[in-house]
């Protein structure tokens, strides 16, 4: 059985998002492409993004920490600490309103 300290990855995430240019960093803690279920842990410094890009699978989004902003077209939805979305399967982007670290879960397409 693995664990994952969730509050230092945490803070091991902001602290790299806060020097890095992109505002933004990122590690997988299970899964992958051999995987049914994949979840990364990203860290967002404020006014940062993840670009719009497509939702292959279906995938859900949890706040961790900080508020963000997902916009999937016209519609759009702000996330706080605690907060769980479920993302729309079309082309969307996340929007870091404040420092902010979330919890994406991404089924994948596994034969």
């Amino acid at each position: 059985m693995n664990s994952t300290d969730l509050a230092d990855l945490m803070e091991e995430l902001m602290a790299k998002a806060l020097v890095t240019s992109s505002g933004r960093a990122a590690r997988t803690i299970r899964g992958g492409h051999e995987h049914a279920l994949r979840e990364t842990v990203i860290a967002l410094r404020a006014e940062h993004e993840l670009a719009e890009h497509a939702a292959p699978h279906e995938a859900t989004l949890q706040v961790l920490r900080g508020r963000v902003r997902l916009i999937a077209g016209a519609d759009a939805w702000e996330g706080a600490s605690g907060d769980h979305l479920t993302i729309p399967p079309q082309r969307h982007s996340l929007l870091a309103i404040e420092d902010s670290v979330v919890l994406l879960t991404v089924s994948n397409d596994v034969p």
